[in-house]
């Protein structure tokens, strides 16, 4: 009974990352895409902006400290962040 008990709250690996973006947006020509990653019952803000430059794919990639409860929640602020980014630096975001 104990067994049990213990054993499902002790099984191995970490939960696995839901597969693919939590959400995409193209925004002025840039493509986002919100990734949050799990960190233990919070969800960390990241993500990637990409943009298609002279036949070459230039790419961000950022991660913030914050941490939201809900994967929606998450890939939501990382969209708002990414397009402020863009907004203020444009071309720049890729320097």
């Amino acid at each position: 009974m104990l067994g049990k008990l213990f054993g499902s709250l002790f099984k191995a690996g970490a939960p696995k990352a839901p597969e693919g973006p939590a959400a995409q947006e193209d925004y002025k020509g840039f493509l986002i895409l919100a990734e949050p990653r799990q960190a233990g019952s919070q969800w960390q803000i990241s993500g990637r902006i990409l943009r298609e430059k002279d036949g070459e794919t230039l790419e961000h990639v950022f991660i913030r400290a914050d941490q939201l409860p809900t994967r929606d929640e998450a890939a939501e602020y990382m969209l708002r962040k990414a397009r402020s980014m863009i907004d203020q630096q444009g071309d720049s975001i890729f320097r």
